[in-house]
């Protein structure tokens, strides 16, 4: 009798899956190097001591950082807003976007402190180059009536800061899941002392400003 309940009870058992082991992200090649950043050591350093006439290599300015900040002041009122730009941001710069909150009430415009308004990226090293080429190469060709960027977005420091219209721009949005069209402002902190020196380096990797020679990838 014993047995025969011993079968009947492992009969009556659901078969357990198999561990699945797994799956490892596919290890990035440790000596990859950015296409835009293999052109700033093989083509920018160079014009820009012979320009300026820098005597050592540390000398020659570079991007420190991009900045790249979505303000949105209709989430106030819908706050799905901020869902999707966290995903739109994320898929165009390949980094988790971290969520801006309000710091104070502002009742003219319904705004409690603490509410969620807006979404913001710090990019550097390899994700930094890899941005700043798509935006160069891809994403600004494709903005409507494009006539280039205004070079007047200086702050006196070497920085720069452009607006985009559109994140719809950038190719890697899907343009029939978009609910809605949202604007960005991209920052540039470079280590330029001066701004002839930092439009200097920005156009030479690829900035189509207006009016001045765009340098070719």
């Amino acid at each position: 009798m014993a047995k025969e309940k011993a079968v009947k009870e492992k009969a009556g058992k659901k078969p357990q899956a198999e561990p699945v082991a797994a799956e490892a992200a596919p290890a990035r090649d440790p000596n990859y190097v950015p296409r835009l950043l293999r052109r700033y050591r093989d083509k920018v350093v160079p014009a820009m001591k012979d320009k300026f006439g820098y005597t050592n290599v540390m000398m020659v300015p570079t991007i420190e950082k991009v900045v790249v900040n979505m303000g949105l002041g209709a989430a106030i009122s819908n706050p799905k807003l901020i869902e999707t730009a966290v995903s739109d941001l994320r898929v165009i710069t390949g980094q988790q976007p971290v969520v801006r909150k309000a710091r104070k009430s502002i009742a003219s415009f319904k705004l409690r402190q603490g509410q969620s308004i807006g979404v913001k990226v710090t990019l550097r090293a390899s994700r930094m180059w890899e941005f700043v080429d798509r935006l160069f190469s891809l994403a600004l060709p494709r903005v409507r009536d494009f006539k280039g960027v205004s070079p007047k977005g200086f702050d006196q420091r070497g920085n720069f800061t452009m607006g985009v219209r559109e994140q719809t721009i950038f190719p890697d949005i899907d343009y029939d899941k978009v609910d809605a069209v949202k604007g960005m402002n991209i920052s540039f902190v470079t280590t330029a002392r001066t701004n002839e020196e930092g439009r200097e380096l920005l156009r030479q990797l690829g900035m189509p400003f207006r009016g001045l020679p765009v340098e070719v990838n």
